[in-house]
């Protein structure tokens, strides 16, 4: 394991949004929605590529918060730009079940 700085830390921006919208997402190499995720007035809504269809459907997913690292920069994910990171961990078999909050909090809130 390598060791990095709290400064170091405080470089990546995790934020919590909530997904406003869905999109199937078959230019995907592997299954994939195209997520709208709402960081509130400061950040507005992002769009990520993320490869969760096993989990969860799209309507399971509309204001839903999760949390993403929204100062990477855009990445071209097929014919779209992906603007932000949305974490998750993957499961026994490999699937992406998503990093939640457990509580509601404020869109753009940030993770310290």
């Amino acid at each position: 394991m390598n060791d990095i700085s709290f400064e170091d830390f405080l470089k990546v921006e995790l934020r919590v949004g909530e997904v406003v919208a869905v999109e199937r997402f078959p230019a995907a190499r592997k299954p994939a929605y195209i997520l709208h995720v709402d960081f509130g007035p400061e950040i507005g809504v992002l769009k990520s590529s993320a490869q969760i269809t096993v989990h969860y459907q799209p309507d399971d997913l509309i204001e839903k918060q999760v949390v993403a690292v929204v100062n990477f920069p855009t990445k071209q994910i097929g014919p779209i730009q992906s603007q932000c990171l949305v974490t998750g961990f993957h499961d026994e078999n490999g699937a992406v079940a998503l990093c939640v909050p457990d509580k509601k909090v404020p869109k753009g809130a940030r993770l310290l």
